[in-house]
């Protein structure tokens, strides 16, 4: 069988005459909705009151094995999701902000630099905000898997900074959402609908920056790994009991 091979220049010509091109792998798109119900979920449990901690702890569960399997994609996955792809220096995120209040910032195939920043300032706070809820007590009937290991004034303090956590996270997802709908207006460029689909419009990615696979097969080992992780870890912690200092 002879195969014949398209003309270098025919290639270029097919590539340049897309429509649209594959920018966010599916772990990365799956990550990301997933996230947000678990963020929902967590904040809707915890405000319906005690009878519901344990889906708010399970939500909570969520969100850090996404957040730890987040990490990790970021080093191992497609080429727009590792963190080497798109993290600058804060000075391109600034003259970024200012080049875009006058209209003439670039595009990015990827996060621009100031997406960058709220990227690793979310996975920061998320994993801030999971990290301390494992601690966290009411002192009456619920308690953090991890609330045994430390002091009962620890874990009151940590219980508090977890409280004001959401609302420092609730506004950092604002701003996110602002941006996103902002840029939507400013440079029509539906990034909602990207991180859906995963393409973006062939004019914002050059040609060589479309992803070709989405490596679920390593996405799929790396989340069973942060999962049965997460179970092992959770599972030794000591048992906690109302009261005292017999944490």
């Amino acid at each position: 069988m002879t195969v014949i091979d398209r003309p270098p220049e025919t290639e270029s010509a097919a590539a340049q005459s897309k429509e649209k091109r594959l920018v966010w792998d599916l772990p990365v798109r799956l990550f990301h909705w997933s996230l947000v119900v678990a963020f929902i979920g967590a904040y809707v449990t915890n405000r319906l009151g005690v009878a519901w901690f344990d889906w708010h702890v399970r939500f909570g569960y969520a969100v850090l094995a996404l957040v730890v399997f987040r990490v990790l994609w970021g080093v191992f996955g497609a080429k727009h999701a590792r963190f080497a792809s798109f993290l600058r220096h804060p000075r391109e995120a600034a003259l970024y902000a200012r080049r875009l209040l006058r209209g003439e910032a670039p595009l990015y195939a990827g996060h621009n630099p100031l997406g960058a920043l709220m990227v690793v300032a979310l996975l920061l706070g998320l994993s801030a905000q999971a990290t301390m809820g494992l601690f966290a007590n009411d002192e009456i009937f619920n308690f953090g898997p991890f609330a045994g290991t430390v002091s009962k004034e620890t874990s009151l303090l940590l219980t508090s900074l977890h409280k004001r956590g959401f609302y420092v996270l609730a506004g950092a997802v604002f701003i996110h959402v602002a941006a996103v709908i902002a840029y939507v207006v400013v440079k029509r460029e539906n990034l909602v609908r990207a991180m859906v689909t995963g393409y973006k419009r062939a004019e914002a990615v050059h040609p060589e920056d479309e992803i070709t696979t989405s490596r679920l097969t390593l996405a799929a080992t790396l989340l069973v790994v942060v999962a049965i992780a997460l179970v092992a870890l959770t599972s030794i912690a000591p048992v906690a009991s109302a009261g005292g200092d017999g944490f």
